[in-house]
């Protein structure tokens, strides 16, 4: 018996052992590095239709002439030369459009194999990244350093990205937001935190202050009025105790998710705002938000968002999520083989089942449903007054696809009424004047860089055309049809390999901020 036991332990041992060893091989294999077709110094697109985001109109058969990452000139087919050392690409009966815009993703440190191939397959050649880092590197979220990084390598054709637009903070969510053994000012709990935060981001060369639901109302204000001084601005979601209206005023330039006017145009707004348990009071209020919504509220509000050129990202995406968490056919997706078995399992299952539960309860019952309507008539009814509308899809969060989703929320945006010019704008030429970067980017023009996508179909025609890509021209770069499928063989590979599954989990649960998000 005792020779028995022994052999069990030794064999115990032996699996152990080899599971400790599999693991740390795992974490310490290499990735492979996705490395950019090769940059010709003039590319000539010959005969292509031009789609103009700002007029909508058609420019057919127009030569392009791109110098380095510049289009040089643009004229109509057969007046232009192709210098004989071009790529030459034929653009007979094919559209050109500027690359698109997500402008509300979440990057990580695994983006480079995970998300940035589908962004460029999917014609997403810029994003705004609405995460960030507190002082320290973080084990799991991207922070400045790694995406100003990225986009120097971008611009020396090392590396296979978008492009990142606007440098984003670690989300401010007061104390809870703020794991143990960093800065105090994180937590913004005394109008003297403010300035040291904002002198912090400064020299993390940040653009904007990511805020969020829990923020103080005191350090709110403070903090809209200061971050200007510094060179920043705030964007992100409605905190909770502010009102939507103080909000716009102080100058909070965008607001994200389609709940913001849901949030502030029930008859019990008030008393979300002061309640002791916003949450409990919000979850027991959804019913009433839809309900009970005042329509002459929320226009007053979007007219004072147009007045102070406030922008809107709705991220449909994720109230489409919620509402349909518990239907099968929305479930089943094909681009799930694009996400890792990690990443399912630790967290969008739980999504999934938590949703799920709700939908199908007696209690809430057509709600999430309910919220995602209510959400695209009021895209509708704020376009239509004047507030710009910004598209963004929500990545990292459950059922949202890098790259993929983007075309999902034009098509939401279509079905919410706008028109297939409007939609294409929010992914293009509305989100890079609100960069600041119009003169570079957002319209194919002479003189802007050469950030384009290569269409089969006419988007104006139908918004979904937008999904025939025959090609994608990133930094002057042609990603042509064939690389394309290769960049999403590439990360459908990598998600399903157990050295990738491996890194994300110990990325996950080495990352402090990712528990504290977790936690609360």
């Amino acid at each position: 018996m005792k020779n028995k036991t022994i052999k069990l332990l030794k064999v115990f041992s032996g699996i152990i052992l080899f599971l400790l060893l599999t693991i740390v091989l795992a974490i310490l294999w290499p990735l492979p590095h996705l490395k950019p077709p090769a940059r010709y110094s003039t590319v000539f697109i010959q005969s292509i239709n031009i789609i103009d985001v700002k007029s909508g109109k058609i420019f057919k058969n127009r030569d392009v002439v791109i110098k380095e990452n510049i289009i040089l000139a643009i004229d109509t087919s057969g007046i232009l030369e192709a210098h004989p050392s071009s790529l030459v690409i034929d653009g007979n009966n094919k559209y050109l459009m500027p690359g698109l815009w997500d402008m509300h993703t979440h990057s990580n440190q695994h983006s480079e194999w995970l998300h940035h191939p589908l962004y460029i397959a999917n014609g997403v050649t810029g994003i705004r990244d609405m995460s960030g880092q507190l002082n320290k590197r973080d084990s799991y979220w991207a922070g400045s350093k790694e995406r100003l990084i990225w986009n120097t390598e971008l611009s020396d054709n090392h590396r296979v990205s978008p492009r990142y637009v606007l440098q984003s903070s670690y989300q401010m969510d007061g104390a809870a937001s703020v794991p143990n053994g960093f800065p105090e000012y994180f937590k913004l709990q005394k109008r003297e935190d403010v300035d040291s935060l904002l002198r912090f981001y400064k020299n993390e060369k940040i653009d904007f202050i990511k805020v969020y639901e829990q923020v103080p109302t005191e350090s709110y204000k403070y903090l809209a009025l200061q971050a200007p001084k510094y060179g920043m601005h705030l964007a992100g979601h409605k905190p909770i105790f502010t009102s939507l209206e103080d909000a716009i005023v102080l100058g909070q330039r965008s607001f994200e998710h389609g709940r913001i006017f849901l949030y502030e145009c029930f008859p019990n707004a008030d008393s979300l705002r002061t309640s002791d348990n916003w949450r409990k009071f919000y979850s027991k209020s959804k019913g009433s938000m839809v309900k009970d919504y005042k329509p002459e509220m929320a226009i007053r509000l979007m007219l004072l968002m147009k007045e102070h050129n406030t922008h809107w990202t709705p991220t449909l995406q994720t109230l489409k999520f919620e509402a349909y968490a518990h239907e099968p056919s929305f479930l089943e997706n094909p681009n799930l083989k694009y996400i890792t078995y990690v990443r399912k399992k630790l967290w969008w299952d739980f999504d999934v089942q938590n949703n799920r539960n709700k939908n199908l309860s007696k209690e809430g019952k057509n709600i999430s449903t309910d919220f995602y309507n209510a959400a695209k008539k009021q895209i509708h009814l704020a376009s239509e007054i004047g507030v710009p509308i910004m598209t963004g899809t929500d990545v990292t969060d459950s059922y949202i696809f890098a790259g993929f989703s983007i075309h999902d929320e034009l098509e939401d945006l279509t079905k919410s009424g706008l028109s297939n010019l409007k939609a294409l704008q929010s992914a293009t030429i509305i989100p890079a004047t609100f960069a600041g970067k119009e003169k570079d980017h957002g319209s194919v023009e002479v003189g802007k860089m050469a950030d384009l996508v290569i269409l089969n179909k006419n988007p104006l025609e139908h918004i979904t055309n937008s999904k025939t890509i025959k090609g994608v021209i990133l930094n002057g770069i042609f990603y042509d049809s064939d690389r394309l499928k290769e960049l999403k063989d590439f990360t459908q590979s990598l998600s399903s390999s157990l050295h990738m599954n491996i890194k994300v989990f110990f990325s996950l649960i080495s990352s402090p901020l990712v528990r504290v998000q977790f936690a609360d």
